[in-house]
C-alpha cells in the first residue's frame, strides 16, 4: 500500500532511488527547482527530491517505523558523511586563500573549479547511486572556488568570510531548531509553493543576468551592492533555508523507512550544496551591509 505521508502518496519517484526529481510536471523535481542547478550557477542541483523509500507494505495510516535490519542509513552515517564532505570544502578553501594570491589567475582558476565542481554534481545527480569519490571532488573544488573568492571579500570588506560563516551558522541553526520544534511542516503543497518561488528566482536572476550582460542594467541590476540588492540576498538566503528543511525532512524520512546505509553520502551532498549557496549569499549580503556604513 502506499504510504500515508501526503509527501509520498501523492508523488513518485524518477531514475529509481536517485532523488531525481518529482514526476509531475509543473515542480519538475527538488533537482530541477534548486537555482544552483541552473544559470551557470556552480552548485549544481539538489539530489533529494522526493523519498524512494516508502514500503509498499505499511498498512495506510501507519507510522513510518525504521526496520531491524542492518545496512541502512542512520543519523550517525549522514553526520559522519556531512563532516567528510564540509571538512573537504573546509580543507580547499583554506589551501586556495593560502596559496592562490588575488589575481586574474586566481579568479580564472576558482572559475575553472566552480565548473568542474558543477560537472561533478550533474554526473552525481544522474546516477543511480551514491559515488563518494564525485561528492568529495565536487566539494574539493567547490572548496577552491569559495577560498578565491572569500579571500576576494576579505580583501575588499575585512572578517566578511567570518561572519559569512557565523551567519551560514546561525541560519542553519534556527532552521532545524524550527524544523525541529514542528513549526515547519514539510509537505507536498509546502514544497509546491517553495519551488514554485525557487524557480521564479531563478528566471527572474537570469534575465537579470543577460540584461546586465547587455548593458542594460547597470551595477549588477538587482545584485547590486544597494539596497536591492540586499533584499533579493535575503530572499536567496530564504530560499537557502526552505531547501535545508527539505534536506532535513528527507534525512528524517530515509532513516524512517530504512534507506539504505550508502544514501548518507546522498545526505550529505544536498546539504553541503545548499550550505555553500547560504554561504555565497551570506558573504554578499555581509559585504552589502558593510558597503553602507
Amino acid at each position: 500500500m502506499r504510504s500515508s505521508n501526503p509527501v509520498f502518496s501523492r508523488r513518485g519517484f524518477s531514475r529509481d532511488n536517485g532523488y531525481a526529481g518529482f514526476n509531475t510536471a509543473p515542480q519538475a523535481g527538488y533537482a530541477q527547482g534548486n537555482p544552483y542547478a541552473q544559470g551557470g550557477n556552480p552548485y549544481a542541483q539538489n539530489p533529494y527530491a522526493n523519498n524512494p523509500y516508502a514500503q509498499q507494505d505499511l498498512q495506510q495510516g501507519a507510522p513510518p517505523q525504521a526496520p531491524a535490519t542492518t545496512g541502512r542509513m542512520t543519523m550517525d552515517d549522514v553526520v559522519t558523511r556531512s563532516a567528510m564532505t564540509l571538512g573537504t570544502v573546509a580543507v580547499g578553501a583554506v589551501l586556495a586563500w593560502a596559496l592562490l594570491p588575488i589575481s586574474s589567475t586566481s579568479f580564472g582558476l576558482a572559475f575553472g573549479s566552480a565548473i568542474v565542481a558543477m560537472v561533478l554534481a550533474l554526473i552525481q545527480s544522474f546516477k543511480r547511486t551514491p559515488v563518494p569519490a564525485l561528492i568529495l571532488g565536487y566539494a574539493a573544488f567547490e572548496g577552491v572556488f569559495l577560498g578565491v573568492i572569500s579571500e576576494m571579500y576579505n580583501s575588499q570588506w575585512s572578517g566578511a568570510p567570518f561572519q559569512a560563516v557565523l551567519g551560514t551558522m546561525a541560519v542553519s541553526a534556527a532552521t532545524l531548531l524550527v524544523y525541529r520544534a514542528g513549526w515547519i511542516r514539510v509537505t507536498a503543497r509546502y514544497a509546491r509553493v517553495g519551488m514554485s518561488i525557487a524557480i521564479a528566482f531563478v528566471l527572474v536572476m537570469a534575465v537579470n543576468l543577460l540584461l546586465v550582460a547587455f548593458g542594460v542594467a547597470d551595477n549588477g541590476g538587482l545584485r547590486s551592492f544597494g539596497p536591492l540588492g540586499a533584499i533579493v540576498g535575503i530572499i536567496a538566503i530564504l530560499l537557502g533555508a526552505f531547501f535545508l528543511t527539505l534536506d532535513f525532512k528527507q534525512i528524517e524520512d530515509g532513516i524512517a523507512y530504512g534507506a539504505p546505509k550508502n544514501e548518507a553520502w546522498l545526505a550529505a551532498f544536498g546539504l553541503t550544496m545548499t550550505l555553500v549557496w547560504i554561504y555565497v549569499e551570506m558573504l554578499r549580503l555581509v559585504a552589502i551591509f558593510s558597503s553602507n556604513d
